[in-house]
């Protein structure tokens, strides 16, 4: 037993050694006598060598191997681009005592292009007792010679343009001024950076961090950001002094006004490593490609396919086209968007200082006619994928519930200061108390204690069957990421009160919210899309009956309750939200306001903007002020009803 282990424990511990390269297998050699298929081995070793791009396997093949064959490899793969090459099975074309031609067919994948077809032969000779490949150009293709050198070219056609939902373009070519800094040239760092940040809003700390990493190169243009032409003549008087801050005329994808629909839109840019991944082919560095939005999401049908050539370019001069890569246009993406609501949107929250979100749907179909996100500098799209408790504003679900149940908007119901459910104490919000009242008060005036206790009677999974029904958990595809509502589904009692009221672990975006006081008007809510071309998605209907009663309620948070500051817009129906977030006492809140007006239903939200009726209110107020103004119902083209 002794022995044995002696004789293991070399095999079992091996001592450690440095990993080494395996040399190529020796390619194999076809012998003299004509055995059928002999040759055709010689070539598929060849070719299978060529595929992995073994060079030193492919020398092994040759007889009197050019000098620079391995060179004459690697110039092939790098002017044209050669990221992969793959052979069908060679099929022998004629044998004689000494020689052989094998015919092949290859594709050979171009690097933003694509794939490259070639027919070609390979010629063999009988050496002594071995069969070699002789090798010349034409192995590469038919046409080439010695001395002969491969080429290609390639280029994007237009960018296709984002259309409104009229058609009209939202996106044409155009130019902006790029403004940035020489650090050579400059004076003051501190003085660049303030201005910068004075006029632009050029974070001061990049401006820094740029011109200290730059000091090896003290003549490169360093950019920051991209202006307007109507803005650029706003700061230059003021930013042209400063020594170090040049401009340039770059050229760019412009929209109807600076910052419209900016998220929404995207950008344009050069391509990153991380966006080139995702693409994958036919792109490649350098390429001009959509970086966010729609831009983004619609690449591949707004920028189309690449068109090339593959050239041959002779020794002697002159050059031949061995293939030509057609490519194809990019097609126009029509949106839903409406040029004169997403405008309102625009004015609306100009000058709004704090995180916020509008967006605007027509409330028959879900189609977005606006949406906007501020601050437009950061790149998230908080409208789309801002999730949040929507505080009061839910209360149009639980309402619905509450009138499928048998309840009307007359029927009696009472509003204490405050109610304990499951040990946790629930207040309405500034101490109101309104006693004993009608449902259709208690919803104006925003009253928790009343849709907590009214809540708390229903049916089991009532109140998760109306959240259903207004879209919650249900998934559908916008066009742009956005991951919709959630409602959760609990026996605790104290969750199922805070939920009954907005809160807890209920979830909104503020374009959902918009698609909830759509159906609560309507009857049916549906699921909502940016794309005109898209098919509709998902949608349910409301209780039977309950959109008559819902209307009635939310006209009595304009006429008489949380929203009575509005009370001059005819026609608005609506519902304030004021949403706690965080650990502070008191709490932190959320403004939210969701209505519905001429066709169109909207949400406003402003993060820790505080009270719904004093800070998002207002700020739908100007919305639909600004739609008045412009009359961008009545214009032509829009989808709004």
């Amino acid at each position: 037993m002794g022995l044995w282990l002696l004789l293991l424990l070399p095999a079992c511990a091996p001592r450690a050694t440095k990993p080494t390269v395996p040399a190529a297998p020796p390619a194999p050699a076809a012998p003299a006598v004509p055995v059928p298929g002999a040759v055709e081995a010689l070539a598929r070793w060849y070719l299978d060598a060529w595929a992995r791009n073994d060079v030193a396997a492919q020398r092994q093949v040759l007889v009197e191997a050019p000098p620079d064959f391995d060179a004459q490899h690697a110039r092939w793969r790098q002017d044209l681009g050669v990221m992969a090459s793959r052979f069908d099975p060679p099929t022998l074309e004629s044998q004689t005592g000494t020689a052989a031609v094998v015919r092949f067919h290859g594709v050979h994948t171009l690097r933003g292009l694509g794939d490259w077809e070639v027919e070609s032969r390979l010629r063999f000779e009988l050496r002594g007792r071995r069969w070699g490949l002789r090798w010349t150009p034409e192995v590469f293709h038919p046409n080439a010679r010695p001395g002969d050198r491969f080429g290609r070219t390639r280029s994007w056609g237009p960018r296709a343009a984002l259309l409104d939902a009229g058609g009209k373009p939202l996106t044409l070519p155009g130019e902006v001024i790029r403004v940035g800094v020489i650090p050579g040239r400059v004076r003051d760092r501190a003085a660049v950076a303030n201005v910068l940040q004075a006029q632009l809003g050029v974070d001061p700390a990049r401006v820094l961090a740029a011109l200290n990493a730059a000091s090896a190169q003290p003549e490169k243009f360093l950019p920051f950001i991209d202006v307007r032409q109507e803005r650029y003549q706003q700061v230059r008087a003021v930013l042209t002094p400063v020594p170090g801050i040049f401009f340039r005329k770059v050229p760019a994808r412009l929209t109807p006004a600076e910052g419209f629909a900016a998220h929404t839109l995207g950008r344009v840019g050069e391509v990153t490593a991380e966006v080139l991944q995702a693409l994958g082919p036919p792109y490649q560095p350098g390429d001009m490609v959509g970086l966010s939005g729609l831009e983004r999401a619609q690449e591949r049908a707004l920028a189309g396919l690449p068109s090339g050539e593959v050239r041959l370019q002779r020794r002697t001069g002159g050059s031949e086209v061995l293939y030509r890569f057609a490519g194809e246009p990019g097609r126009d993406v029509r949106t839903t968007l409406s040029r004169g609501v997403q405008a309102a949107a625009e004015a609306a929250l100009a000058d709004v200082s704090r995180p916020a979100a509008l967006v605007a749907v027509n409330k028959e179909t879900g189609e977005v006619l606006a949406v906007a996100s501020r601050p437009l500098g950061e790149g998230w799209h908080r409208a789309l994928m801002g999730r949040y408790p929507p505080a009061s504003t839910f209360k149009l679900v639980t309402a619905e519930a509450l009138l499928e149940s048998g309840l009307t908007p007359d029927s009696r119901v009472e509003c204490p200061l405050e109610i304990t459910v499951g040990r946790k104490r629930f207040r309405n919000f500034e101490s109101e108390v309104l006693g004993t009242t009608t449902m259709r008060r208690a919803f104006a005036m925003s009253c928790n204690t009343t849709f907590i206790q009214l809540a708390s009677k229903l049916a089991p999974h009532a109140l998760e069957d109306a959240a259903r029904r207004y879209g919650f958990g249900v998934p559908y595809d916008v066009g742009l990421p956005s991951p919709g509502a959630t409602f959760p589904v609990t026996d605790d009692a104290a969750e199922r009160a805070a939920a009954a009221m907005g809160q807890g672990r209920v979830l909104v975006t503020p374009l959902h919210m918009a698609t909830v006081v759509s159906a609560a008007d309507t009857g049916v809510w549906h699921a909502p899309r940016l794309l005109a071309d898209a098919d509709a998605g998902p949608e349910s209907l409301l209780g039977p009956g309950t959109s008559e009663s819902l209307q009635d309620l939310m006209r009595a948070v304009v006429t008489e309750g949380t929203a009575k500051s509005a009370a001059n817009i005819i026609g608005l129906r609506g519902k304030t939200g004021t949403a706690e977030f965080g650990m502070d006492v008191p709490p932190q809140t959320h403004a939210w306001f969701v209505g519905v007006r001429d066709g169109i239903g909207f949400a406003v939200f402003v993060e820790g903007g505080g009270v719904g009726g004093r800070v998002a209110l207002p700020i739908a107020v100007r919305f639909l002020q600004a739609l008045d103004t412009s009359g961008a119902l009545t214009s032509k083209g829009d989808n709004a009803s």
